[in-house]
């Protein structure tokens, strides 16, 4: 596992840190020596997820809704880093929770900048592959401004996205803050939900409980993987750096939706056939990201195949199975 990379960093806080992402970016930091303050109002967030942190030194959970009023109040600091990555990121998620998903990306933004201001601290944004909407460039540069629809079940993410984006632009711009923007492609890995709606997590529950595997559409759609590790890594030289224009940080091997699911079933060697279900409204087609600027700019490229993310992926769902745990 890398370390941190070098800075000054004594203390963060990671919104949204008993999520998926947020949990592994809390444990790489505290494995760095940095202190953090992991701030998650639990709505899609579990505290399983950062139950192996909890007696760590320097590590602190704060229940706190970051879009709340009082949540500058509640996470007093001082701070030298802030990750902001609140938000409620599978469809089932920000599909059971429309509003709030926009809060977090309006007020929550605001909010946490606010906090980084008051800290002279380094801010950094947690956007989405979803701000290029069903694109119509491929591979998706940052400079491309996407194709989203405004008002399509989706749009409560991906403009929620949109708007914070905007947000930390205009803060850099009239304030000069010293804050960056991360834009994520398809990160996945162990502490997935089960059934959190996205591809990777869907899969592995269904083939290791011997259930049809519901592939969306055709399959013919490509998503470009991502195993957490190097996403992590990926952020906090995002966050080391200076860099004030979104970052893209997505896997380098683009692959189908079908062959996700097919390579499942291998793995796991799981009886379970795949079957066709209809494709949700606004699902995009084509998804890479073209990261050459993460390349040149911070030396980052994904390390890990996804075949190889895929494996530790399902030996931490069977694990959490043949345990007796509740689904991960």
């Amino acid at each position: 596992m890398n370390a941190v990379p070098t800075c000054t960093w004594h203390r963060a806080l990671v919104t949204g840190g008993a999520g998926f992402l947020g949990s592994h970016l809390c444990e790489r930091l505290l494995n760095s020596e940095v202190e953090v303050d992991c701030a998650d109002n639990l709505s899609s967030g579990a505290r399983e997820n950062i139950a192996h942190l909890e007696d760590r030194r320097g590590f602190r959970f704060v229940e706190c809704d970051v879009s709340a009023p009082d949540a500058p109040r509640r996470l007093p600091g001082p701070y030298d880093l802030v990750l902001h990555f609140a938000c409620p990121a599978s469809p089932a998620d920000y599909l059971r929770l429309p509003l709030e998903t926009l809060d977090v990306g309006s007020l929550g933004t605001r909010n946490m900048l606010a906090v980084a201001e008051r800290d002279g601290a380094r801010f950094l944004l947690a956007s989405t592959s979803e701000v290029y909407g069903d694109p119509l460039r491929h591979p998706q540069r940052e400079d491309y401004w996407g194709n989203v629809n405004p008002v399509g079940p989706r749009s409560v993410y991906d403009e929620s996205k949109r708007f914070a984006e905007a947000l930390v632009t205009a803060h850099v711009r009239e304030k000069d803050a010293n804050a960056g923007i991360v834009r994520l492609f398809n990160t996945y890995g162990p502490r997935m939900r089960a059934h959190d709606g996205r591809a990777v997590p869907t899969f592995v529950s269904q083939a290791l409980a011997g259930e049809p595997l519901t592939v969306a559409g055709d399959g013919r759609q490509t998503r470009s993987l991502c195993y957490v590790d190097d996403t992590v890594e990926g952020v906090l030289l995002v966050a080391a750096s200076n860099s004030v224009r979104p970052v893209n940080i997505g896997g380098s091997d683009e692959v189908t939706v079908g062959e996700i699911a097919r390579r499942v079933v291998e793995l796991t060697g799981s009886s379970s056939r795949i079957v066709y279900v209809d494709r949700p409204t606004d699902d995009p087609q084509r998804r890479r990201p073209d990261t050459g600027l993460a390349r040149e700019l911070l030396g980052w490229t994904p390390r890990v195949p996804w075949e190889e993310g895929i494996k530790q992926t399902i030996a931490h769902f069977a694990t959490a199975q043949s345990a007796g745990d509740p689904a991960p």
